[in-house]
């Protein structure tokens, strides 16, 4: 029959090839605890001492980042997630179809290249906090100088690369784990610290009112004053960071790696917990945090690291705050970056590119300036995706609108897209031009560059084929998303199905889990509230050290013994 070799056609591709099955999507939990453990990462700590170092003001760090966060959630919600859920494909996916092999590698490999070397950066973080636990140099040259410092980076890259060759459920079920904890343990460093800004500046454990918290970030944290000594950003400059921090992946498109198992394209709203209660809380966490570690050792908050910043906050949750805090980025960047390059290699299955992708950055995480470069590689590799996301962006939500036909280049059997190589050299070459004029903020320059590109792209589509009509090719295309949802249904039914664990011994892990966090954020009240003067501040800054990491131990035993009996019980 020809439904059975239609069948038989989709057996042989991978699964990454095909839009995302139904009873493969996810609910909004999933991706709410993705962007929460990703977007809460061990670069906050930096970026927190980088907004200190930019001299920006307290008032403007508290409106800016909320303006700057909530249009990177928009972002998301508005461009991303709506393609992904009409298309059901990642981005390399659909890129191919729409631009042909060649500029589809292209990009792939530029692709694999940044998330190789931010997975990288990440697990280089993680191994600062096993450094200074086990005494190990602080490692300052762009080059590794100690034997013991490369063993424990290929220990934590290690774990990194064994979660994410596992796939999107494994990065979802770590991600899940990790983010309440990550939530608690960030705003509790605030909390332990800010007593010891407050004794510095005000003379007092606590601010008396909001006049005095602004007075106190004004005088020791967001001084207004950057590290030159002169006048620092702005609150423009504050809401283009925020929200061109990930331009990579919403005006980028990136994000249709993850968006793509969304049931719903309103599910772009759960990256507010990355957002909100990530960038935005663990930004100004992560100021209170460096500004008083720097108070208690002596030095700049520029001269710290995420190690000494988290110790000084956490005590020995600290370590662990900085390791669990690097993998979850590393995890989902090496997921992406995986299948970037299952998309070259199609002949290989995910798991085999993802640990030949993780092996690599393995390697290259041994050399620590990978992370000191991280800001200014996450900032260039935006503004290089951008314009291919304007591409996508106008192929698949303008052209419709317009009368132009989607999917022109499939339709027309072409390998090669001229319309969209052209586009997109052209795109950066608009992009990177108004950055070397210095017309306007490095931050907001993937807004023009994003228009420009959807207008050349519109443009010269048309002149090679987009507004031309294609009956017979899209009658064919139709029947054969047809077909591969009856493929889907036909494997789904042979598929095990996932029964919810009600069972009382998981309820009992799930709540002392969850107790586990609420003493934490007890003992940290403790500390903020309860320290009439400084003897009683370090005593219970040293009482929230010790029973802080009991808790931590307890929550990540518990959690993780709650989700491997839901997994027992579905076998």
């Amino acid at each position: 029959m020809d439904t059975s070799n239609n069948f038989q056609q989709f057996q042989n591709l991978e699964a990454e090839q095909l839009p995302i099955a139904k009873n493969k999507l996810h609910n909004w939990t999933h991706f709410a605890g993705i962007y929460a453990a990703e977007h809460v990462a061990a670069t906050e700590f930096v970026i927190g001492a980088t907004f200190v170092a930019l001299g920006a003001t307290t008032k403007d760090i508290l409106l800016g980042l909320l303006i700057g966060n909530i249009l990177a959630v928009l972002s998301w919600t508005f461009i991303t997630s709506p393609i992904a859920v009409d298309t059901r494909l990642s981005l390399y996916t659909y890129l191919n179809k729409i631009a042909g092999d060649a500029m589809t590698k292209l990009y792939n490999w530029a692709n694999v290249i940044i998330f190789t070397v931010i997975s990288a950066a990440m697990i280089t973080v993680s191994a600062t906090a096993v450094r200074f636990a086990f005494n190990i140099p602080a490692q300052l040259n762009w080059y590794p100088t100690n034997l013991w410092f490369i063993v424990i980076v290929l220990i934590v890259g290690s774990v990194v690369v064994s979660i994410a060759i596992y796939g999107f459920k494994a990065v979802s079920d770590f991600s899940g784990i990790c983010a309440p904890w990550l939530f608690v343990m960030f705003t509790c460093g605030a909390f332990v610290l800010l007593p010891a800004l407050s004794l510095e500046v005000l003379g007092k454990t606590i601010p008396s009112g909001w006049s005095d918290f602004i007075s106190l970030g004004d005088q020791s944290i967001w001084t207004g004053i950057n590290s030159d000594g002169e006048p620092g950003i702005g609150l423009t400059e504050v809401i283009g960071f925020a929200w061109a921090a990930n331009t990579i992946t919403h005006f980028g498109l990136i994000d249709m790696a993850l968006f793509r198992f969304a049931k719903k394209k309103a599910y772009g709203l759960t990256t507010s917990t990355g957002m909100m209660f990530g960038h935005y809380v663990a930004w100004i966490s992560a100021g209170i945090m460096g500004a008083g570690a720097a108070v208690i050792i002596g030095k700049s908050i520029v001269e710290l690291d995420p190690g000494d910043v988290a110790y000084y906050a956490l005590g020995w949750s600290g370590f662990v705050i900085v390791i669990v805090a690097g993998w979850t980025t590393a995890v989902a960047n090496l997921y992406r970056a995986g299948l970037a390059a299952q998309a070259i290699f199609k002949n290989h299955s995910r798991k085999k590119t993802t640990i030949a992708v993780g092996l690599v950055t393995m390697v290259v995480a041994c050399f620590p300036f990978v992370f000191s470069q991280i800001l200014p590689l996450l900032t260039y590799a935006g503004l290089l995706v951008v314009p291919v996301g304007a591409i996508v962006f106008a192929e698949h939500q303008i052209f419709p609108r317009i009368g132009y036909t989607r999917y022109w280049l499939h339709y027309r059997q072409l390998t090669v897209s001229k319309p969209a190589i052209a586009s997109w050299a052209l795109g950066l070459a608009f992009g990177f031009g108004l950055n070397t004029l210095d017309v306007m903020s490095f931050f907001y320059l993937f807004i023009p560059t994003w228009i420009f590109t959807i207008i050349v792209y519109t443009l010269l589509a048309r002149k090679y084929g987009a507004k031309d009509k294609y009956p017979e090719a899209e009658e064919k295309e139709s029947i054969r998303n047809v077909n591969i949802s009856k493929f889907q249904e036909q494997q789904a039914e042979a598929e095990q199905v996932i029964i919810k664990d009600t069972s009382i011994g998981t309820k009992v892990l799930k709540s002392i889990s969850l107790i586990a966090l609420l003493i934490t954020v007890v003992l940290a009240c403790i500390v903020l509230f309860g320290s009439a003067d400084e003897v009683i501040y370090t005593q219970n800054r040293d009482v929230f050290y010790k029973y802080a990491f009991i808790c931590t131990l307890t929550y990540f035993i518990t959690a993780y013994w709650a989700l491997q009996r839901g997994k027992i019980k579905n076998t």
